[in-house]
């Protein structure tokens, strides 16, 4: 299979090529991760209303969840596009080959982050690595073994946290967010510990990666909405958010500092933010020629004045990438549309 990877197409600057006569199918249907779903809704919007296409349908599906629909099939009813708050997994461009999808093509966003928040009427958090994974693991290392998670408050991680019961609403698996916690928080942290070191890799990814499931940590598979909802109800506890939840609700909710850095859009932009992440798309080019008005979103949404750093994406909390590597990226594009599929 083909995945054409590092390719932000920027076809704003390129003349826009007509979609074949009888395109097989009138609406684009893009499913995929909560993170990207309000940018590709909010292009969707722009989009459907000034060309003569219809609207896309944007489904919030969870990346996890977006890939089994994309890969499921390449029919003409089958999504045209999935959103991803992480790479494309192996597994998952087997399943798209097993079903004849042979070339897809992998779009570069922009940047977001993971923050940790809480109500903005309750004291904000200074967290580490380390802390954020005791607060959250299924197990601990601890004189050697390995020991169900025994840290009940706050302050039995560190004194100087408050005597508040632990309890954090955090991605479920169907989320690309949750792979992003497992592999900027939780494996990292857990590395450090010499217990881990010494296990297996097998053992010991399996290990760093759960999570507990004795109400500390709370998987949330809903839209973050429901994430911010239940923090508003519950003030002493915490939630993790993509940074344009914080952005768009800053008068609700404010966020942890990471090992010492603030969750801005400079700090992750500049990559000093630790739990910095790109978001991406992915396409399917079997579609390009059949989904009506798909060439014309993929110029929408990559235009500057959507995903550039004063567009309106940027508004809603995208951080866009560096103008080098647009401009690079770009070049790119230009030889993409040049072939044939």
């Amino acid at each position: 299979m083909l995945i054409r990877t590092g390719a932000i197409l920027a076809f704003a600057s390129l003349p826009l090529l007509p979609d074949p006569a009888g395109a097989a199918q009138d609406q684009i249907r893009i499913v995929g991760s909560s993170t990207v779903y309000p940018f590709a809704t909010v292009v969707a919007e722009h989009f459907g209303k000034g060309s003569p296409y219809r609207a896309p349908v944007v489904e919030s599906t969870g990346t996890g969840g977006g890939f089994k629909l994309f890969c499921a099939s390449v029919d003409v009813e089958s999504p045209d596009i999935v959103l991803a708050s992480r790479r494309v997994h192996s597994s998952e461009t087997r399943e798209c080959l097993k079903n004849g999808i042979r070339d897809i093509v992998e779009f570069t966003l922009g940047y977001d982050g993971l923050v940790i928040v809480n109500a903005r009427k309750a004291p904000s958090y200074s967290l580490t690595h380390r802390q954020l994974f005791q607060a959250i693991a299924k197990t601990v290392p601890q004189n050697g073994r390995w020991i169900p998670n025994p840290y009940r408050l706050w302050s039995d991680i560190d004194p100087s946290f408050p005597k508040e019961k632990i309890t954090v609403f955090g991605p479920a698996p169907n989320h690309g967010t949750r792979d992003s916690l497992v592999d900027l928080v939780l494996e990292q942290a857990c590395a450090e510990f010499p217990e881990a070191q010494a296990l297996p890799e097998d053992q010991r990814i399996r290990s760093c990666a759960a999570v507990r499931e004795d109400g500390g940590f709370v998987d949330v598979s809903q839209n973050y909405t429901v994430t911010l909802q239940k923090l508003v109800m519950d003030p002493h506890a915490l939630g993790i958010l993509p940074f344009s939840y914080l952005d768009q609700n800053s008068d609700k909710i404010h966020a942890a500092t990471f090992d010492g850095h603030e969750a801005t859009y400079e700090n992750i932009f500049n990559g000093s933010y630790p739990l910095s992440r790109p978001l991406f798309l992915y396409v399917k080019t079997e579609h390009l020629h059949t989904t009506a008005g798909l060439k014309d979103y993929l110029s929408a949404f990559t235009a500057e004045k959507a995903w550039g750093p004063d567009g309106y994406l940027a508004e809603r909390g995208l951080i866009a990438l560096t103008d080098d590597r647009r401009h690079a990226e770009s070049e790119k594009a230009r030889q993409l549309l040049q072939k044939p599929y």
